[in-house]
């Protein structure tokens, strides 16, 4: 199934019209770039057709460098994550050392 045309804008590399958003890698990306950058219209999207359990396994296992950090910070608290694995690896860093 396509997804709306309105989540292009959050995964600019991808042609929605062609992605399956209930494959396992397709899902977790979507979830990481509409939490990390969504308005609020996509957000409700991602609730909506995605499982409480598989957004919260989204933000607790993040994948590496992608997540702004205020983003990650701001959905760990929303959904009482308590412990995020790999944190420091998961946030994007514009100005590495």
């Amino acid at each position: 199934m396509a997804l709306p045309k309105f989540l292009q804008p959050y995964l600019p590399s991808y042609d929605v019209t062609k992605l399956d958003k209930d494959a396992p890698s397709v899902s977790r990306e979507i979830i990481t770039q509409v939490l990390n950058l969504g308005d609020d219209r996509a957000v409700r999207w991602v609730f909506d057709n995605y499982t409480l359990d598989k957004i919260r396994n989204a933000v607790k296992n993040p994948q590496r460098g992608v997540w702004n950090e205020e983003s990650l910070n701001y959905w760990s608290q929303v959904l009482k994550i308590e412990k995020i694995e790999n944190y420091d690896q998961a946030i994007l860093n514009m100005n590495p050392v």
